[in-house]
């Protein structure tokens, strides 16, 4: 048996293994047996969409100057989440959407390199969906490890495509400097010509357009509007005459092509005739970057922009930050044949969530010993219910920086240095600490930041 061979077999062991594993751990059941599942005729395909470091006023329907015609369009016709949360940086909100568990519980702090503990087990979206009959696919931005056993195959996807660490060139896709390989087509490294947003949306319109009868959950990890931004003079001189910032009209340019590439994928849902019975979930990984303000590079033969100048306000902070502009993003869902449009959820909700909600649609049902720490949405995407019980989220970002949400208090604290406390409902945008006037509500938060830290790394102690 020759390497490529071996890796093959033992790609196809791994996935069997897990899906044996998967079916062993509880019943699945079909929708219309699931109180809370939509009428609806056959299951969803599902499209998940993730932009790279789009803040929360990168985007038309935030009142943004940058033309997003295609997200807004979808918004409007769908049911937009007005406090969408994820972590505040890029790899750990990729693991809290695959695995259903806060990134945290695998010491999953900042992003990840070429290695991972998050083992397949863990990763219980797209295993759940193939399990349920589902076609499971990525195109785009992995990050959760780039080592062969790391890489997408192995963590239940049936077909893999785009770029596995962090940052790349967007016309050679090497990582960040240098000459590292990371462009791949199912999990083996590939050179193709292109750009990488183009590319990506290419990869997920063949998966449309090859679909056949099997249900499918399609993946797709934009690289925009992360650094180093290139794109082409017709996505840059529309932005000539509206942002002085050289850096904020590449970035606006790079929101923009983006958005073109996800009409391109609408379309061909059109097309296919799977349009009306597509669920589209849309949200950024994590709040805008500050600028460096850091000057044009030649990299790797282009001149590109290595500074990024996202836009979070009205919220405070920014990406790597646990103030509500680090992690507080535009998001929104859009299925025409089942859900009304027009509508706002303005509840907090959490990228946690959506492993549960999305099995739940499938047909499933998740197995308490999963752990999963999110709550299935649909009683709100569906207008079935307006309310429900306070939440609490927890954040560790670089094990020096913590903060814990409970109902509308948040408290953040840092290694070093006084907690802040806020009061969401009526201070969304984090403007007075009230931490000297409500000593009580800080020590009653301490205690449960305590209690959430605690439960660092307890999914990597397993028995």
């Amino acid at each position: 048996m020759n390497g490529h061979t071996g890796n093959r077999f033992l790609h196809h062991l791994t996935r069997v293994s897990m899906c044996l594993l998967l079916l062993a751990a509880g019943p699945l059941v079909p929708p219309e047996r699931r109180s809370a599942s939509p009428q609806a005729a056959v299951r969803p395909n599902i499209v998940f969409i993730l932009s790279d470091d789009q803040g929360w006023n990168d985007i038309g329907y935030n009142g943004s100057r940058i033309a997003t015609p295609n997200l807004d369009r979808l918004a409007a016709e769908g049911v937009r989440l007005k406090q969408h949360y994820v972590s505040p940086t890029c790899s750990p909100t990729r693991v809290a959407l695959l695995t259903g568990r806060n990134p945290a519980r695998f010491n999953v702090f900042t992003p990840l390199g070429a290695t991972t503990d998050v083992t397949p087990q863990d990763v219980h979206l797209p295993i759940a969906l193939q399990a349920l009959g589902y076609s499971t696919h990525i195109s785009g931005k992995w990050h959760i490890g780039e080592t062969p056993e790391h890489r997408p195959l192995r963590y239940g996807f049936t077909t893999s495509y785009g770029y596995l660490r962090g940052q790349i060139d967007p016309y050679t896709h090497r990582y960040k400097v240098g000459n590292h390989v990371t462009w791949h087509r199912n999990d083996e490294f590939v050179e193709e010509d292109g750009h990488v947003t183009r590319l990506i949306t290419d990869e997920a319109i063949r998966i449309i357009e090859s679909a056949e009868d099997q249900p499918f959950f399609l993946y797709i990890a934009h690289h925009a509007p992360h650094y180093p931004l290139n794109e082409a003079p017709v996505w840059i001189e529309p932005y000539d005459d509206v942002f002085d910032d050289v850096w904020r009209r590449h970035y606006a340019a790079s929101i923009t092509h983006m958005d073109h590439e996800i009409g391109r994928v609408v379309d061909a849902l059109d097309r296919t005739q799977r349009r009306r019975n597509t669920l589209l979930v849309f949200s950024s990984d994590n709040g805008g970057q500050e600028s460096w303000g850091a000057p044009p590079t030649e990299y790797n033969g282009r001149y590109a922009s290595h500074a990024t100048l996202g836009d979070n306000t009205p919220l405070r902070g920014w990406k790597g930050q646990l103030y509500e502009g680090g992690i507080r993003v535009p998001a929104f869902v859009n299925w025409p044949a089942v859900l009304d449009g027009g509508r706002e959820v303005d509840l907090p909700v959490h990228i946690l969530d959506w492993a549960p909600t999305l099995i739940g649609l499938a047909g499933g049902e998740v197995d308490p010993e999963w752990n999963l720490e999110g709550r299935d949405l649909w009683t709100l995407l569906s207008g079935r219910r307006t309310d429900w019980e306070p939440r609490r989220f927890y954040w560790n970002h670089a094990d020096r920086i913590w903060a814990v949400r409970d109902g509308d208090w948040k408290l953040v604290a840092q290694a070093s240095g006084d907690p802040e406390l806020f009061n969401l409902s009526s201070d969304p945008d984090e403007k007075e600490n009230l931490a000297q006037r409500h000593p009580e509500r800080v020590r009653e938060l301490r205690q449960r930041l305590e209690e959430e830290q605690a439960r660092d790394g307890e999914a990597l102690r397993k028995p």
